[in-house]
């Protein structure tokens, strides 16, 4: 990314995303498991690309008071395809033809074949629209006047021109945000994992399709969090917003983890809500004053997504050797963390000792 901007970063990016989708077509004609996981591999790679460049892309290009709203904003297109993109992939790839094991295994070979061959080959049209979708969308972005932006080092050393792994974990602010965005991706994938069972546990009797709906109210809070959130940073400074949300995300995950009946299932619910702007203002916050050293930031604060798969296996286990209730200490915990981050942890070395300044100034006059 260094090497070739933000702008050619984006395109490398989608087109990596239209690469892996193509792969969909041979997977689903070899029906290859590994095959399948080799194209989401490639589809990943693209959107990490996406994220590392597109992110900070938008943070700059504008006001820099202004940076963490606008990437809410972006972002929150992201939580409409989150919501859309279940309901798209149940009529377009979800044939609704089922079989039970007596069913299939009374199949001769031939029968057994077709049937899979079918539902294999459900992925190929909507996968090849994706891919088509990903060209047009990079064919718009080389078309459009996008300045190539190059990030100059910040006035009192608060970025420098070096570009190595140490002098980025130099920067407090950054190596705390990576750590807010480990347990934010965590807490949100683990939680949002587990709606279902959560809802099932805390209601006997509660079918799979109903605790559904608390997950599809789950994920719409979410993306109504990051439209509102947006509007909300108008008046309120980003790092206030952030302590605001994390607060009542730990108020919400203590009702869940301690409360019963129907009242905890609501407060999971809203748990969706409250996690709509962290991402995005983590990240807006922790690259700031990175200078040249923003790239590195972001594909940083990228990497760290991977708490998605570390917490809600901690969350998994935790339910299996006691209960899912008990398993909501993980992400309360990780709520902790995200609430000190947007309290103090998120301060650049620059904006602390503008404020110790400040602070310094006012006892004298006193």
């Amino acid at each position: 990314m260094e090497k070739i901007g933000y702008k050619k970063g984006i395109l490398a990016g989608l087109f990596l995303c239209a690469a892996g989708a193509v792969l969909f077509l041979p997977a689903s004609s070899s029906r290859a498991y590994g095959f399948f996981l080799l194209a989401l591999f490639v589809m990943a790679c693209g959107q990490s690309f996406l994220e590392v460049a597109a992110n900070p892309y938008v943070t700059i290009l504008g006001p820099a008071a202004s940076a963490e709203r606008r990437l809410n904003f972006a972002q929150s297109f992201n939580a409409v395809g989150a919501v859309l993109s279940p309901i798209l992939g149940r009529t377009f790839i979800l044939t609704g033809v089922e079989y039970a094991p007596a069913q299939i295994a009374a199949m001769s070979a031939a029968q057994l074949g077709a049937y899979r061959a079918a539902e294999a080959s459900t992925v190929k049209g909507p996968y090849l629209m994706i891919a088509g979708i990903f060209v047009v969308v990079a064919i718009l972005i080389q078309l459009a006047h996008l300045p190539d932006v190059q990030e100059t080092a910040v006035e009192g050393g608060a970025a420098v021109a070096e570009k190595s792994a140490e002098s980025v974990l130099s920067h407090a602010h950054l190596v705390k945000g990576v750590i807010a965005q480990f347990f934010y991706v965590g807490a949100q994938v683990g939680v949002a994992s587990f709606v279902i069972r959560y809802a099932q546990f805390s209601v006997a009797g509660t079918t799979a399709k109903t605790a559904a709906l608390y997950l599809l109210l789950h994920q719409a809070g979410f993306m109504a969090g990051r439209f509102i959130g947006s509007a909300m940073m108008k008046r309120i400074a980003a790092p206030r917003m952030l302590s605001l949300f994390a607060g009542a995300a730990m108020i919400c995950a203590t009702v869940a983890l301690l409360a019963s009946g129907v009242a905890p299932i609501w407060a999971v619910v809203l748990i969706g809500f409250f996690h709509s702007i962290m991402f995005p203002t983590i990240f807006a916050l922790s690259i700031k004053d990175l200078g040249p050293l923003t790239k590195r930031g972001s594909s940083l604060l990228v990497m760290a997504i991977i708490g998605g798969a570390f917490f809600p296996a901690i969350m998994g286990r935790i339910s299996d050797v006691s209960s899912i209730q008990r398993a909501f200490a993980v992400p309360l915990l990780c709520y902790v963390y995200i609430l000190y981050f947007g309290i103090a942890g998120y301060r650049t070395e620059d904006r602390a000792s503008l404020e110790a300044i400040s602070a310094g100034n006012e006892g004298a006059s006193v």
